[in-house]
């Protein structure tokens, strides 16, 4: 099992959009298995590569019924307008929820690992844990989606969090291998 540090809210890679995958290669299939090894040890719903301060369109999710999957290079549609208001949470922000309104349904297209393309259609807490995902890749954070006193409290529980401020972990040895220099999300992982 490999696991490594979950980005903390503050540390500059949450808010960087990160670039397609291109390659399909054993260094994609390793951290979709370290993102997966993570989230079980967190006890997550969902965890994006930007959380591990990997800059790649990349994220896994474990459902409560034992259903767990990844998807590359997100896409997401919305079939209808319904809306869904419910806590959110977020490994980057941990311990704290939010009401945040979502779409109540969603399609989200991409590939595996290996390049194969899926089409997963996600309802209520999958279709949410797909637009939180999806919206790390992106930079943005759930709190981002809060009305200006939603996002006004939630930064004052931020602020007032035992965790808020904490130096961001180092990476001296990256895990999977050479990135290309704009997939580096911080200087001190080379």
């Amino acid at each position: 099992m490999t696991t490594r540090p979950v980005r903390l809210f503050g540390d500059p890679v949450l808010r960087a959009k990160a670039p397609a995958v291109v390659d399909f290669d054993a260094q994609l299939r390793h951290l979709v298995k370290d993102l997966h090894d993570t989230l079980y040890k967190e006890q997550g719903y969902g965890l994006a590569a930007t959380q591990l301060g990997v800059l790649q369109r990349v994220f896994v999710w474990h459902d409560s019924d034992g259903t767990e999957g990844h998807l590359v290079n997100p896409v997401l549609e919305f079939p209808d307008e319904e809306e869904q208001d419910g806590p959110e949470g977020c490994l980057s922000i941990p311990g704290l929820y939010f009401d945040t309104k979502r779409r109540l349904n969603t399609i989200a297209k991409g590939f595996d690992m290996h390049g194969r393309a899926l089409q997963i259609v996600g309802t209520e807490k999958l279709a949410r844990c797909f637009q939180h995902e999806t919206d790390h890749l992106d930079g943005v954070l759930f709190v981002d989606r809060l009305d200006p006193d939603g996002r006004k409290a939630a930064m004052k529980a931020i602020r007032e969090s035992e965790w808020f401020g904490a130096e961001p972990p180092t990476v001296k040895v990256n895990p999977h291998g050479g990135l290309a220099p704009g997939q580096l999300s911080h200087p001190d992982e080379f």
